[in-house]
């Protein structure tokens, strides 16, 4: 079991006064699914009231307004998380149960339908279903595709943004962890398997000392439904999901997910900053 203290800090540089400012954060975690949260807090300046809720897909949302003049908004949510190591069990299903249990549950059906930013290129779908016919079981096509995705993008920091789809992506063969798990939901979804986008951190040093604090950043990867339960796995470093992973969301991709989201009235342009820090307590 790790205990990991994250400190994130983003916001907006405006260059400029800005009037108003609405906006919606995504930055702390929730309990579950083996991690306990201890502590969070999220602070915001300007100063400014708000309100929080869980939305539809689970995540913990701070919802707040700044109706001051302003020229940067700043977040810091810090959080401290006790991860265990997460059980991956079998799942001996055939195809056709697959189909009919995805049936059953909304939140089976809501992932089998493509995003403009999951949907695959024609080529992803054509190794995605190669696969997918060479093996009669659900669970070991989905780890085979995901891996495949994986080993198929290098990962590249400053060759897409947010807003790159899976098939821009692939067609650079290069990104980050959000454009190799957008690519890994599709081709999952392209073949018949309920696949989600989860946003996260990992903590990148694996024998990190006790008290010890290092850079780290926002993560994605992606979980699969081949009867049973949720399956996660990350694409990008080619690991299950352990004791280093702390989930924030969940959804149909990272637009449902985004650390900050919003709207201002003042300058066009805006410059994002974003820093995090995470620190294994025992």
């Amino acid at each position: 079991m790790n205990r990991l203290r994250i400190k994130h800090v983003t916001g907006f540089n405006y260059g400029g006064e800005v009037t108003a400012s609405y906006n919606e954060a995504r930055m702390l975690p929730t309990s579950g699914d083996g991690q306990l949260v201890l502590s969070s807090k999220l602070e915001i300046l300007p100063i400014s009231a708000h309100h929080t809720y869980v939305d539809y897909w689970g995540s913990r949302v701070s919802s707040f307004e700044i109706l001051t003049p302003h020229k940067e908004l700043s977040l810091t949510a810090t959080s401290l998380i006790e991860v265990r190591p997460r059980e991956h069990p079998e799942h001996i299903i055939g195809w056709d149960e697959l189909r009919v249990a995805a049936e059953k549950a909304t939140e089976y059906v809501e992932q089998r339908k493509q995003t403009k930013l999951t949907a695959p290129p024609p080529e992803v779908i054509a190794f995605a279903k190669t696969i997918a016919d060479a093996t009669t079981d659900p669970c070991e096509a989905a780890m085979a595709i995901s891996r495949r995705v994986g080993e198929s993008v290098e990962y590249m920091q400053g060759v897409t943004g947010v807003h790159t789809t899976a098939a821009e992506a692939w067609e650079h063969r290069k990104g980050v962890c959000q454009d190799i798990a957008h690519l890994a939901i599709g081709a999952l979804r392209a073949v018949g398997i309920p696949a989600r986008y989860v946003s996260g951190y990992l903590h990148p040093k694996p024998n990190a000392e006790i008290g010890e604090t290092v850079a780290g950043e926002s993560h994605a990867w992606l979980e699969w439904f081949c009867g049973g339960e949720w399956r996660g796995f990350d694409p990008t470093n080619q690991i299950d999901i352990g004791d280093r992973h702390v989930t924030v969301g969940r959804g149909r991709d990272y637009n449902d997910v985004p650390p900050l989201r919003g709207v201002y009235a003042g300058p066009f342009k805006s410059q994002l900053f974003v820093k995090v820090e995470i620190t294994r307590e025992s």
